[in-house]
């Protein structure tokens, strides 16, 4: 393929090895939703397939079925009541119906997938499912899809693994044209590094459970995303920049008329770009290499969550792309932090979209040659659309305008010749303790090398009741392992954070090495994570033993134990003792997905080695 001459160089560099390191495997997988498109299923389905697929159908929406000449649109939705992001997608369908009907189409919901919330199982047995509940997502999305009576599909899901498992199920489904329709995220409420401060005042001690809740009641208290920078957020900024959801969809918050407008102009648009019509837009080609460098390099330049260095390889894999993390470090050398966004600064997505949002981070790396512009999207017009923010007229049309020249608020979002910091806030550690990712975006640069003797636990639980007991005096190194995919699924591991932020601040010098997760929310502690191989499969972090020394180099890229080389060779790593992964909370049903599961710098998905 042909890289645009304004590309910086190591973008174009990074791409072209993505496309030559894929092209058998892409290759395969374009061939295959051609020969999808070309034989479509729904016009030659038997009569009584048919008649199911219309039943319940009302009778304007029926007769137009039965004629079978108009696109039909299928919903593919995560909505439930319980997560504030989801809840608004109650009044989606009906909003999608109508306006699939105006513009001469009809819509039906295709199905439903299962959306859980991290924020409500974290530290809890239910996490355990969290990461493998983005595989679940994509094969519901699949079988939602596998009556193939649709010409194109919307999807409503926003937060952690739920975007991930949509877009993994879409592009099985490559075929189809597809649009992603975000909630929005809820209003701004007790500003995030005041929730930080009296979550460590609690983990101290200083504050009771009923002053913590009525603080978390006060963030945490509307329809909408979360407002801090976590993995759901990043989803959508993702989305965006991609080119899947419609320009300046992202942050807009839910149950206004500009995010009504914005769902039914995403319908419009899903219904123009069947194969019925001349702009014919399949995901599968949407979603190519240039997609997903661009996607890499609005993570850097915004400090997204890490979870996306699982995701994006799982996504990528999805199209018949092979990522790996050598492509993240490298695109984050060349990637300006443009946003400080919590954790990595105070505002919260509500300041950043308010500064400028989405439109000006793209017009100011667009500028600096860091995407690639002349990409396929949902808008039809490259990146160059995605330069412009929507509003709304007098009469509640829907218009796009040029987006913001200049950031509204330099403390949260900046342009490229005066970035926060030079390069993105990731890199990939190497050493004889495995491979991992640390995210320095939030991190002081006085604690990007951290070198200290290892303190080794096996559960959250364990490092809390040391923490209490105050055995935690010393600089130290925390080693969590058998965290990993393999493991227990890989949970995140939230609640090692306050005690780890008050250990920090007491001045010691501190760091956390796991084969977990964190949160997407999480910063200031110099975290390895994501460690391969894991320790269940015996990787050497199963090695390490109390008092071994640990160096964890953010700037070098180097994850050691400096411990006598022949020592360290001749130690058997700790055998995995599976009778620790319970039963309960569902856990024992993904038993098969743990066994299945590939390596994190592998996506950590069930779907490896699946032919694409």
């Amino acid at each position: 393929m042909t890289i645009e001459a304004r590309v910086n160089a190591r973008v174009a560099e990074v791409t072209d090895r993505i496309a030559r390191r894929s092209g058998d495997r892409r290759a395969r997988y374009l061939d295959r939703i051609a020969n999808a498109a070309s034989t479509p299923v729904r016009r030659r389905l038997g009569c009584a397939n048919q008649a199911h697929a219309f039943a319940a159908c009302g009778g304007h929406d029926k007769k137009l079925m039965q004629d079978g000449h108009v696109p039909s649109l299928g919903i593919v939705t995560a909505y439930n009541d319980m997560l504030s992001a989801h809840q608004p997608y109650e009044r989606f369908p009906e909003l999608i119906r109508q306006s699939a009907r105006a513009a001469g189409g009809v819509a039906q919901v295709a199905g439903g997938v299962p959306a859980m919330c991290d924020g409500i199982t974290q530290g809890e047995a239910g996490m355990e499912l969290s990461l493998f509940s983005r595989e679940v997502i994509a094969l519901s999305t699949a079988i939602a899809l596998s009556h193939q009576t649709f010409d194109a599909a919307v999807f409503l899901g926003i937060c952690d693994k739920i975007v991930p498992g949509l877009v993994i199920g879409a592009l099985s489904f490559g075929h189809l044209p597809a649009v992603f329709i975000p909630s929005g995220p809820m209003t701004s409420g007790l500003a995030n590094n005041e929730k930080a401060k009296i979550r460590q005042a609690y983990a101290e001690g200083k504050l009771g459970r009923e002053a913590l809740l009525e603080a978390e009641a006060q963030a945490y208290h509307g329809a909408g995303t979360c407002t801090f920078y976590g993995t759901a957020n990043t989803n959508q900024m993702l989305m965006e920049i991609m080119g899947v959801q419609l320009p300046g969809a992202s942050f807009v918050n839910p149950n206004t008329p500009l995010r009504d407008a914005l769902t039914c102009a995403a319908t419009e648009r899903a219904l123009d770009m069947t194969s019925l019509g001349n702009q014919y837009t399949p995901i599968g080609r949407v979603l190519d290499e240039r997609a997903f460098v661009n996607g890499i390099v609005g993570l850097h330049a915004t400090g997204g969550s890490t979870n996306l260095t699982l995701h994006l390889v799982a996504m990528a894999a999805a199209a018949g792309l092979t990522l790996t993390w050598d492509d993240f470090a490298d695109l984050a050398e060349v990637s300006p932090l443009l946003a400080r966004i919590y954790p990595n600064g105070s505002a919260d997505v509500n300041h950043f979209h308010a500064a400028g949002g989405m439109s000006f981070l793209i017009r100011e790396l667009l500028g600096a040659g860091l995407l690639h512009a002349n990409v396929t999207t949902v808008a039809g017009d490259g990146l160059a659309a995605y330069l412009s923010e929507p509003k709304l007229g007098s009469e509640g049309t829907l218009t796009w305008h040029e987006g913001a020249q200049a950031s509204g608020d330099s403390s949260v979002l900046r342009g490229a010749s005066e970035p926060f910091q030079k390069t993105g806030g990731l890199k990939v550690l190497n050493g004889d303790i495995g491979t991992a990712i640390i995210k320095t975006s939030a991190v002081a640069p006085q604690r990007h090398v951290i070198e200290a003797p290892a303190r080794v636990f096996h559960s959250q639980e364990e490092l809390q009741k040391a923490f209490a007991a105050g055995e935690l005096t010393s600089d130290l190194v925390i080693v969590m392992r058998f965290q990993g995919p393999r493991a227990n699924g890989m949970p995140e591991l939230h609640k090692l954070m306050p005690p780890l932020g008050v250990l920090q601040d007491r001045g010691l010098k501190v760091a956390l090495v796991t084969d977990g997760r964190l949160s997407g929310a999480s910063g200031k502690v110099p975290a390895a994570i994501h460690v391969t191989p894991e320790a269940a499969e015996g990787g050497t972090i199963a090695k390490i033993c109390d008092g071994d020394l640990i160096r964890v180099d953010a700037i070098a890229g180097r994850l050691e134990v400096l411990v006598d080389p022949a020592e360290w060779r001749a130690r058997e790593p700790m055998r995995f003792d599976s009778s620790i992964v319970q039963s309960g909370v569902g856990r024992e049903l993904f038993a098969i997905f743990r066994d299945r599961v590939g390596r994190a710098d592998n996506g950590a998905s069930i779907f490896q080695g699946v032919a694409t």
